[in-house]
């Protein structure tokens, strides 16, 4: 579904050239008009008037929504027009959880999600070695340990192709990640090395480090990775930028840093910024993020602060998830909390006494409950305010906590992807039973919570069309579940559009200006190849985006599909 990365980058540069050639028009005089027709239609997520057949664009505001005649009347000599025979148009889509620069170097890294065998898996590596220099670094690699039925890979599976070049790539969920010896050794990691608290050194059975660290323990690594230059990062923002464009992405909230935070400030004085961000900075310097909002506000429509983003526990897949009950497969372990509950409540007390945005990781239901506990202590403390407290993932939550959310109005952050891959094998691992509140996207909304989607890229890709299928039919990548996994948690496309685009835009208090098309909001506008409500849901996934539009300018256009 997704064109190849020069591909993206060339249609992204047409689109912004061709865009910029638009010239402005008078007051109330529209400088695009996109209309359907036939088999086209479109859905603006405005409750008061849902469904269009035109919209029209002044500058990089929406002027008007309605029916062709009424937007009509807004054409003027210099109007652009557009006309959608076939398909959908939807206000951009707003992806409410990635990590965009990890996803711009993944782009030009070694691709190892799909490697189906250890064998493959070593051989990819090796390929790519092959083209590098000596002492380069192989980062990224998004690996996955289930494709070949679950056994960790060790560093002597790499050690043998990769005698020049240091390794440290991670697992697709980015909580344990695996070092070759050239990485070990210049990180200073060996059979001495003790465990860390809220991490995990996978040893063999002499002692000695296999190579896979998971969570805290893999600092011990990152710490040796030689950093990025200015250059580098903006080129990795850049190829981010093409790629999420391609898939019909107008804004993301990036959990990244304040180094990633610089990176934009950059782009963006050089008038370079292509997708709109909110910057989402790590909970624990929450202090240093009040005084850079206090010295140069919280941003403008394309670049946008004021968030933190911190961590309850690990992940699933990586058996690092904090849940109440030991995990099926591995009946010693119940996986472990991150950081301390202590740091977590101050940190969050902090952060909300500073009328900072808290945005925090939990995915296994023991973390989910003390974080609702901690947001639930903190606001009372602190009292009445539109905080917007955000559980990122929430993926597996305790049935009486499900409630939670809405009755504190707490909004859940979650992947939809996420459901059809892990679906795959989360049964095993976490059994039936509390497999039937995983994702559970259909009892949040029907409890009256905030659902808000996002993909977790490079985790998962950042493809929102994708996303609604899954929400929509759980229907797992192995295939095995063609009435979808756990179906009873299944939602409609207009509930996971909304949940990308209305929801999304009120998760990072941004309702006023996107995720509806609606007259003065924010010309954000993506087409669709198929209308989503009305082909079967199981063909959704092949549908593809035609076009992306970023406050009224072109920024991608899709070739022949």
């Amino acid at each position: 579904m997704t064109d190849p990365a020069s591909r993206i980058v060339a249609a992204l540069l047409a689109g912004i050239v061709l865009a910029g050639c638009q010239p402005a028009g008078p007051a109330g005089q529209a400088t695009l008009i996109i209309s359907t027709s036939s088999d086209a239609r479109i859905w603006t997520g405005d409750p008061e008037n849902p469904w269009a057949e035109a919209v029209a664009v002044e500058g990089d505001r929406i002027l008007a929504v309605g029916g062709i005649d009424a937007v009509a009347a807004h054409r003027g000599p210099d109007t652009a027009e557009s006309e959608l025979v076939k398909g959908l148009v939807v206000p951009g889509f707003i992806d409410t959880h990635v990590h965009f620069v990890d996803g711009g170097e993944a782009l030009a890294s070694v691709q190892l999600r799909d490697a189906k065998t250890a064998d493959e898996f070593t051989r990819r590596i090796a390929d790519f070695a092959a083209g590098l220099e000596p002492g380069e670094w192989i980062l990224g690699g998004a690996w996955d340990h289930e494709n070949w039925g679950g056994e960790l890979p060790r560093r002597d599976w790499i050690d043998g192709v990769t005698p020049d070049n240091p390794v440290w790539i991670f697992r697709l969920d980015g909580h344990m990640a695996l070092a070759n010896s050239a990485a070990m050794a210049a990180a200073g990691v060996d059979a001495d090395t003790p465990d860390v608290d809220g991490g995990e050194i996978e040893r063999y059975d002499d002692g000695r480090p296999a190579g896979v660290l998971k969570d805290n323990a893999m600092r011990l690594v990152q710490s040796a990775v030689p950093p990025r230059d200015d250059e580098l990062l903006e080129r990795q923002i850049e190829a981010a930028m093409a790629y999420v464009a391609s898939n019909g992405v107008t804004t993301v909230h990036d959990m990244g840093t304040f180094e990633y935070l610089s990176g934009y400030r950059r782009l963006h004085a050089r008038g370079a910024l292509r997708t709109r961000i909110y910057s989402v900075v790590p909970l624990s310097q929450w202090q240093r993020l009040a005084a850079d909002v206090d010295s140069n506000g919280r941003g403008d429509e394309w670049l946008r602060t004021g968030g933190l983003k911190g961590f309850m526990d690990g992940s699933l897949g990586s058996h690092t998830a904090a849940f109440f009950e030991p995990f099926t497969d591995t009946p010693d372990e119940s996986g472990f909390l991150i950081n301390e509950l202590d740091d977590m409540r101050r940190w969050i007390a902090g952060a909300d006494a500073a009328g900072l945005h808290v945005n925090v990781h939990a995915i296994g239901d023991r973390a989910i409950a003390a974080l609702l506990d901690i947001y639930l202590d903190v606001a009372e403390a602190h009292g009445p305010r539109d905080r917007r407290f955000r559980i990122e993932h929430a993926q597996h939550i305790r049935p009486t906590d499900i409630h939670r959310f809405a009755a504190q109005d707490v909004i859940a952050s979650m992947q939809p992807y996420h459901a059809i891959d892990d679906g795959r094998w989360a049964e095993r691992v976490i059994g039936p039973e509390r497999a039937k509140t995983t994702y559970a996207f259909r009892s949040l909304i029907d409890s009256g919570a905030r659902v808000a989607f996002g993909s977790d890229w490079f985790v998962a890709p950042a493809t929102p069309i994708e996303g609604i299928y899954a929400a929509v039919t759980r229907r797992t990548l192995d295939g095995e579940h063609p009435d979808g996994w756990v179906p009873e948690q299944k939602i409609t496309v207009e509930q996971a559009l909304e949940a990308y685009t209305v929801q999304a835009a009120y998760a990072a208090f941004e309702e006023d200006r996107k995720g509806m098309l609606r007259a003065g909001m924010l010309a954000d506008i993506t087409v669709i190849s198929e209308d989503l409500f009305t082909i079967p849901p199981e063909t959704i996934a092949d549908a593809y985006i035609v076009k992306t539009i970023i406050g009224g300018k072109e920024v991608y256009m899709a070739g022949e599909p």
